[in-house]
């Protein structure tokens, strides 16, 4: 095993499972996916520290533990399409490309939309397709998801976005201000009704476009 081999099932070991992450497919995809490739170059050191690594001055990559504790809560499936609003490094597009059947993402910043393609083909996955648009404000699609990830925290959860999701679906999303976040699980059970679970406490970067605002309409 070599060492950064190594400190991925570290990172799983001492981060993702302790916290809740114990979902065992899902943490075999974040151990195939390097996640060192799509750190910046001047936080290579910190790639697996248990920290948000800046990308821009607005975004961030999770930390590790949230990551996984994501991915355990969505039990992705093989035959299961994903809408990702915040595409960021690519990272967590790469390591659920593995697990799902295809994977749409979204990001508001043309150049980390284009670096994150880079890596992608680099590491040819081919079955993630990246938009650049602002889905701060929803997002017009024709398409149907049976889970969606939201990488940004948002004020508070309404309605909007909700009509993307088949009946079945799974949507995370992180709800809050300040230190009061809570992770959510919101499950489509039918047509007309949901079923919201609250995960954890975190805090994460707030969707750019929501910053001052005080609801957010799914």
């Amino acid at each position: 095993m070599d060492i950064n081999n190594a400190q991925r099932q570290n990172v799983i070991d001492s981060q993702v499972r302790p916290w809740g992450g114990l979902n065992y497919i899902a943490n075999n995809a974040l151990r195939e996916t390097p996640r060192e490739f799509f750190v910046p170059e001047k936080y290579a050191k910190m790639a697996f520290a248990d920290i948000e690594i800046p990308l821009t001055e607005s975004s961030k990559m999770l930390s590790p533990k949230v990551e996984g504790r994501l991915l355990s809560a969505l039990d992705i499936k093989p035959h299961e399409s994903l809408l990702e609003i915040g595409t960021g490094s690519g990272y967590l597009t790469a390591v659920m490309s593995k697990l799902a059947n295809s994977v749409t993402s979204i990001e508001i910043d043309p150049e980390l939309s284009k670096s994150a393609s880079e890596k992608l083909s680099q590491l040819n996955i081919s079955n993630v397709k990246l938009e650049v648009g602002d889905a701060s404000n929803g997002w017009d699609s024709t398409e149907f998801y049976d889970v969606v990830v939201v990488g940004a925290s948002v004020p508070k959860i309404t309605g909007r976005y909700f009509h993307l999701l088949n009946v079945g679906g799974r949507i995370f999303v992180i709800e809050g201000k300040g230190k009061a976040m809570s992770a959510k699980l919101i499950t489509r059970i039918d047509e007309t009704n949901w079923e919201t679970k609250s995960l954890f406490e975190t805090q994460i970067q707030t969707m750019i476009g929501l910053e001052e605002s005080s609801q957010f309409e799914f």
